[in-house]
């Protein structure tokens, strides 16, 4: 971290030691908001056009205007970056619904607030590229609108909770005997050669990397399908993958203290990371 790290608050950018939200913020309230994580590498915004259209479909999702156009989210993005000296950065952009009296119901002529900040992108360590991840099975007792990008994330932080006391780096959830996701990460199934994701729905978040695993896979040329994965096809996988904004495609090589597949890193995964190592540099 710099030694001012810059915060993006309502048109102000400023140090976030000074960034204050006012306590009936309908966001510190309610949860009522939505994010987008966005990778920067090389000072440039990584599938910034996905990630803009995501945030777009999950403000409309929850009735929110969007505060900024295109233009206007690119410009505050780069303003930000620029004033960070990592040349590799993640940047977090929220959303909230504004301050309100607080009531459940929505407040009229309220302006929402906007926040951005950015952070230092380290890479995935070659020690944990090299081992993989371990993971737990869950059942997933999220809500039903996984698909909205939401600040309401009380059921993932429990979720990853659970995980981290069981020694874990990640879970992999179950709703009604059909895989979702991890609590904050696409998960996918490899099996005979193919990779295997559950379909785009409501139970889980489209995460960016569901156009980019289909890019990836075409990439290496491996062949994708979308479909409800039972549990069982779960446990027989040939290997296990993990895909999120800032783990980029990891290898998860041991599900509930059990190896998967050869207990290492496979060769499709091995596929999958160099031709994202080749996306990112494109």
């Amino acid at each position: 971290m710099s030694a001012k790290q810059i915060v993006y608050l309502n048109g102000d950018f400023l140090p976030i030691e000074e960034a204050r939200v006012p306590v009936l913020d309908r966001g510190f309230i309610f949860g009522d908001g939505v994010y987008e994580v966005v990778p920067v590498y090389g000072g440039r915004p990584f599938r910034w056009a996905q990630h803009l259209a995501r945030l777009e479909r999950s403000l409309a999702k929850v009735g929110i205007a969007n505060p900024l156009d295109t233009a206007g989210w690119t410009t505050l993005v780069d303003m930000l970056v620029a004033r960070h000296p990592w040349p590799d950065q993640f940047v977090y952009m929220q959303v909230t619904r504004g301050v309100a009296r607080r009531d459940h119901a929505f407040p009229k002529g309220v302006a929402p607030t906007v926040f951005a900040m950015t952070s230092e992108f380290p890479p995935v360590a070659p020690a944990l590229l090299a081992s993989g991840v371990s993971a737990i099975s869950l059942p997933d007792e999220r809500w039903l609108h996984c698909d909205i990008k939401s600040t309401s994330l009380l059921g993932n932080v429990m979720a990853r909770q659970k995980a981290v006391e069981a020694g874990a780096a990640e879970c992999v959830m179950f709703r009604d005997g059909f895989l979702t996701e991890g609590s904050a990460s696409n998960i996918w199934v490899v099996r005979k050669g193919t990779v295997f994701g559950p379909p785009r729905d409501n139970l889980v978040l489209e995460g960016i990397r569901y156009g980019l695993m289909a890019e990836l896979c075409e990439r290496a040329g491996l062949p994708m399908e979308l479909r409800r994965i039972v549990h069982a096809e779960v446990l027989a996988a040939d290997e296990l993958l993990l895909t999120s904004a800032t783990k980029e495609v990891l290898a998860i090589t041991e599900l509930d203290g059990k190896p998967v597949g050869s207990g290492k890193p496979g060769p499709i995964w091995n596929r999958l990371h160099e031709a994202y190592q080749q996306a990112r540099t494109a």
